[in-house]
C-alpha cells in the first residue's frame, strides 16, 4: 500500500495554536557531483496544490508544475550548499546548514519545522521534528522535496553546458557507469565531490 502524504501533522499543531508550520527537505545528499538545494515551504492551508508527493514519485512534468503552483500560493525558500562546502564540512553537516538556512530564510518565520529525515539541524529559529520518510507523510515535506528537487535538477542542467561531456544534464550528478567514464576520461571537474568515494585519494 502506497501512503499519500496529508496534512495530519500540520494541522495536529495547528489545532494547539502552533502555526505557522514549514516542511523542510533536500535533493542531492548522494551524488558526486553539484550542490545539495535544500527548501523549507509553509503552505496556506486554504489553498494546498493538488498531487503533492515524494517528488521521487512524480514524473519531471508533474513535479515542474507543482513547482510553480508550490512557488505560486505558499512561502518558500531554497538554499544551495556548493560541493566545496560539502567537502570541507561533509554532506550531513552541509545538509543540515542549508536546513536551518532554508528556514531563516522564509519571509515568515515558523512556529515549527517538520523535516524530513533523522536529524533537527542547529539554529532552527522554532523547534523542529524529524519525520523518516517525512515527504510521503507530510505535505509539507513534500512540497519542500518537490522545490528541491526541481531547483536542483534546473542548477545541473546549467551545469552540464559549463562542463559539457560528463552527461550532468542526464543523471544529475550521480554515480551512473556513464558519469564514471567521463570522470576517467575528463578527470574531474570544479563541481565534483572530492570527498566521496570514488574521487577521493
Amino acid at each position: 500500500m502506497t501512503h499519500q502524504p496529508d496534512y495530519f501533522f500540520e494541522a495536529d499543531l495547528m489545532v494547539r495554536g502552533v502555526a505557522p508550520v514549514a516542511g523542510v527537505d533536500e535533493a542531492g545528499r548522494g551524488p558526486l557531483a553539484g550542490p545539495v538545494v535544500v527548501a523549507a515551504c509553509i503552505l496556506d492551508p486554504d489553498h494546498i496544490p493538488i498531487g503533492l508527493n515524494d517528488s521521487k514519485k512524480l514524473t519531471a512534468a508533474k513535479r515542474e508544475a507543482l513547482y510553480e503552483h508550490i512557488l505560486a500560493t505558499s512561502h518558500a525558500a531554497i538554499v544551495s550548499v556548493s560541493a566545496q562546502t560539502i567537502d570541507a564540512i561533509n554532506i550531513r553537516a552541509a545538509t543540515l546548514r542549508g536546513m536551518a538556512d532554508a528556514v531563516r530564510g522564509l519571509a515568515v518565520q515558523p512556529a515549527y519545522v517538520l523535516i524530513d529525515g533523522r536529524d533537527v539541524p542547529d539554529g532552527l529559529p522554532c523547534p523542529g521534528l524529524a519525520l523518516v520518510k517525512g515527504d510521503a507523510r507530510s505535505v509539507s515535506i513534500a512540497a519542500a522535496s518537490i522545490l528541491a528537487k526541481v531547483t536542483r535538477d534546473r542548477l545541473m542542467v546549467r551545469a552540464a553546458e559549463f562542463w559539457p561531456g560528463f552527461g550532468l544534464e542526464r543523471h544529475m550528478g550521480y554515480g551512473t557507469v556513464e558519469h564514471l567514464e567521463a570522470i576517467k576520461m575528463l578527470g574531474a571537474c570544479p563541481i565534483h565531490r572530492f570527498s566521496f568515494a570514488p574521487l577521493k585519494g
